[in-house]
């Protein structure tokens, strides 16, 4: 049996731990993965079944890509990012889950980075340049025994689409941020090194980088803002994000609000 040091120790000759597979289409990149997991499994050269490296499914087209909930996503064939990682990450328990949403966004936040100054995390994983939305992240856990058997983690990131025509409210790529296209292969290289050095801290038990970095880099870190709750619009300041994934925020009238995924709205005048 594998120990959890070993699931993601470096195997072939590059010192790659990724398996990539690359689609020209697909409906989403997550579901593939997902029907990839329920079908029979042969060997260890069958992705799925060797847990030594991540797999990575990268697409130029998605069909029915979306995001949390019933969201869609508006993706140009042969612009952007569109990616999914399956990963084994099995010595973190269920209320701790929440360090993967931490440990992708900051991965694409700081790949993001090396391009502008100006992006942050939207709680819990959307990244935002300004006041727009650059990447959605749809995370989906199954679990086992207490613990995470498979996490499917799939980012879309606006890179080099010049025109969004959906009504998506802020959309915005690094083509509209930059004046110029990106070279998609190595932003996903970059993306992927940094993924595998957060998931490195936590095979370590250093939990506390990551979520540091993460907040440090939270959209609204700093003042008092409009949200909506089902009670209504409020102003708030953010406090923080606890460890399992709850935002905090202090009200104007000095009351403490926490809120689960979905259940509070930044109001946004992008």
């Amino acid at each position: 049996m594998l120990s959890i040091r070993s699931l993601f120790k470096r195997k072939n000759n590059s010192g790659n731990n990724f398996r990539i597979t690359r689609l020209d289409e697909t409906d989403s990149t997550n579901a593939y993965i997902r029907r990839m997991l329920s079908a029979p499994q042969q060997d260890e050269t069958d992705p799925v079944a060797d847990q030594s490296r991540y797999w990575v499914v990268t697409t130029e087209f998605q069909s029915s890509g979306r995001g949390q909930g019933t969201n869609t996503w508006e993706s140009e064939r042969g612009k952007n990012l569109l990616f999914s990682v399956l990963c084994h990450p099995v010595w973190i328990p269920i209320t701790g889950q929440f360090i993967l949403s931490e440990a992708i966004a900051l991965a694409i936040r700081d790949a993001l980075a090396v391009y502008d100054d100006h992006f942050t995390i939207k709680w819990p994983n959307d990244i935002y340049w300004k006041d727009k939305k650059i990447c959605g992240i749809l995370i989906e856990n199954t679990l086992s025994g207490g613990h995470i058997k498979n996490c499917i983690i799939g980012p879309g990131i606006d890179v080099n689409q010049q025109v969004f025509h959906s009504d998506a409210p802020n959309p915005v790529s690094l083509y509209q941020i930059l004046g110029h296209e990106v070279d998609r292969e190595a932003l996903l290289q970059d993306i992927l090194k940094r993924f595998d050095a957060n998931i490195q801290a936590t095979i370590n038990g250093d939990y506390a980088t990551i979520v540091g970095n993460y907040t440090s880099w939270l959209y609204r870190l700093h003042g008092f803002y409009p949200y909506r709750d089902a009670d209504g619009d409020f102003e708030a300041a953010l406090v923080e994000v606890e460890d399992d994934g709850h935002l905090v925020l202090r009200d104007r009238e000095d009351r403490i609000r926490r809120y689960a995924f979905k259940e509070v709205e930044f109001i946004i005048n992008a």
